[in-house]
């Protein structure tokens, strides 16, 4: 949510910083705004209310402000409605602090308050413009510098945020800091970067600096110096990030959400590669207790959205395999239904940014008890990776449409390695069992590229029901899991009302919704109930409901119930959802196209939740 970027160095800003909200648009927004420090040593500030577009045309694509540093912002609203005066860049009330700010700040009314008191006016209805005039209460009343001010605002600052800051006295320095939500700083020789995320540097530099919670950091020509809240100053290690620069751009494709779709079976190779070696799971960068489940008696795994779903596939695996109790958690309920852990649970948290508020505060919550944790995050250095007892990482590279897709599919890779070592581990698995299934793990980057060949049929069954306006996704047991990931990529991007049921739920009152020509997908990959979910079809099929089945090849009497039926190539029951969500993501992905949404950036949705 928002993003925020900023430049220091020798070139012109204001097309850099266009360029690197260009890269963060995929984190959702509504407005935009950048602020550049002019030759003369004045501060200029543009906002537009809208898209990026609205905000390059005001200023001629940045050519028409000069002047070599500036931050700019994308704002998603949380306080106040989407307008110029509550887009950022934000100035304070004498004109002397700039900032932009991504984050909730809980207690701004209060601090309001005694700002009015003192004195101070405010233009817009944001909790940001509170911050910038504390900075500024505190750099007049206390006169002790940038990062002094800062930090007592910090301070003073309930919730979570991260800023960028200029000061109209400090010529040569922006300044950041953060709590909870992410920020980096990227480096050369001569320049400085800072950017809510790791695409919008990746064209400039792939040096960076992770920032620290309650930690600020100045940031000059080449160079950045990082102090606690105590103001002393701390040293901290550069990163190098392996992503390719290429990697976030649509390489042909109309959309990222498309690109990324192909992507799949590279990042499956990539994930799986990194795992298995010499056909064997290699787990040696976690600790041997959670390698080989050791003293591990119930398992939380814990997660948002697309996340989450993986983690209802990975409940029915882990469970099978490792014969260990799994229960799965949504992050934003996890922590408030108070849950009793004990020393012997391994709590899960699953987030491809790695900077979830929800699964951050739910990771924080069993940290806090001693409980052993383990991530599983696609972003380097990101916050969970950071603070997590162990992390294994996917290896999808940058996700830029707001649906994932390989980050997805990575996810639910580590959770089959993990599923098959703890089965070994346990005991419950044989030798020759557990190389049956690497095997069959390795095989399934090959079979998502075959299943990628059928998409020509599933664009033209989507262009079919573009105009639905319900739709329902039903499967029993892993296949259930399947169609709450289906059902969400197809109301997230195509805003079709779309439910996933647990297809034996459905004479429980879901039935009654069926109508004429009602869209009803149901997917078959689970031998063993197969025939069950059948008689669920059937029911919807008796009831004039118009019947698409998802199963693998073999399984042709599915064509005797179905109207439409998408095959996938056969793989072990266990792994059928790396393969049958292809189609899904398609058939979302098709509808959208159809409807002339904006697939990448659908409305009112963010790529990283990074607020509660």
């Amino acid at each position: 949510m928002c993003g925020i970027v900023g430049y220091i160095g020798s070139r012109q800003a204001a097309p850099l910083l266009l360029e690197g909200l260009a890269k963060l648009e995929y984190r959702g927004y509504d407005s935009a705004g950048i602020s550049i420090r002019k030759p003369n040593g004045e501060i200029e500030v543009v906002k537009a209310k809208g898209r990026l577009k609205v905000l390059a045309e005001k200023v001629d694509d940045g050519n028409a402000i000069i002047g070599t540093a500036g931050i700019g912002h994308t704002r998603w609203a949380t306080h106040g409605e989407p307008s110029e005066d509550n887009a950022h860049p934000h100035v304070s009330t004498n004109g002397e602090v700039i900032a932009v700010h991504n984050g909730i700040i809980e207690n701004y009314q209060e601090l309001k308050d005694k700002l009015v008191k003192a004195g101070y006016t405010f233009y817009s209805q944001t909790d940001t413009e509170v911050a910038v005039n504390l900075i500024e209460y505190y750099s007049n009343k206390y006169k002790q510098g940038p990062v002094d001010s800062i930090a007592r605002a910090m301070i003073r600052i309930r919730g979570s945020y991260a800023m960028a800051v200029m000061f109209k006295n400090e010529d040569d320095s922006i300044y950041v800091c953060r709590k909870d939500s992410p920020l980096i700083i990227g480096l050369t020789e001569d320049e400085g970067f800072i950017a809510s995320d790791v695409p919008a540097i990746l064209n400039y530099t792939n040096q960076v600096y992770y920032i620290d919670n309650m930690e600020i950091a100045r940031v000059q020509d080449g160079s950045a110096v990082f102090y606690n809240i105590d103001r002393e100053e701390t040293k901290k290690d550069l990163v190098t990030i392996e992503w390719d620069a290429q990697a976030a751009e649509k390489g042909g494709f109309e959309h990222f959400m498309m690109k990324e779709i192909h992507e799949q079976p590279k990042a499956a190779r990539d994930t799986i590669g990194h795992y298995i070696v010499d056909e064997a799971i290699n787990l040696s960068d976690i600790s041997t207790q959670i390698a080989q489940l050791d003293g591990i008696e119930q398992i939380y795994i814990v997660a948002c959205g697309s996340a989450y779903h993986v983690g209802i596939a990975a409940q029915y695996i882990i469970e099978d395999f490792a014969g260990v109790p799994v229960r799965v958690d949504l992050a934003s309920e996890f922590r408030y239904r108070k849950p009793l852990l004990k020393k012997s649970d391994l709590v899960i948290v699953i987030s491809q940014s790695g900077e979830t508020a929800d699964s951050l505060a739910a990771l924080r919550l069993a940290v806090d008890q001693e409980i052993p944790t383990l991530a599983i995050v696609n972003v380097l250095g990101s916050s969970i990776a950071r603070e997590a007892g162990d992390v294994l990482y996917t290896y999808a590279g940058p996700e830029i449409a707001v649906a994932t897709t390989k980050a997805y599919s990575t996810q639910l890779l580590i959770c089959y390695v993990l599923a098959v070592e703890w089965g070994l581990a346990k005991g419950r698995i044989s030798d020759e069992e557990y190389h049956r299934l690497i095997k069959e793990i390795e095989s399934l980057p090959a079979k998502m590229d075959r299943t990628l060949e059928d998409k020509e049929r599933i664009q033209w069954f989507a262009s079919k029901f573009a105009n639905a306006h319900d739709m329902f996704f039903i499967g029993r047991g892993i296949d259930y899991a399947i169609s709450m990931e289906g059902s969400l990529k197809m109301k997230e991007i195509s805003y079709v009302h779309s439910e996933a049921y647990a297809a034996g739920e459905l004479k429980h009152g879901t039935i009654s919704l069926i109508e004429d020509g009602t869209l009803t997908v149901g997917i078959l990959t689970q031998p063993d109930l197969y025939e069950k979910t059948i008689s669920n079809m059937v029911e919807v099929k008796s009831r004039g409901g118009y019947i698409m089945g998802l199963t693998s090849y073999g399984n042709y009497n599915v064509e005797d119930t179905a109207h439409f039926t998408v095959y996938i190539p056969k793989t072990d029951p266990h792994f059928a959802t790396s393969l049958a969500i292809i189609p899904l993501q398609l058939m979302g992905y098709y509808v959208s196209v159809s409807k002339g949404l904006d697939v990448d950036k659908p409305r009112n949705l963010a790529k990283s939740v990074t607020v509660e």
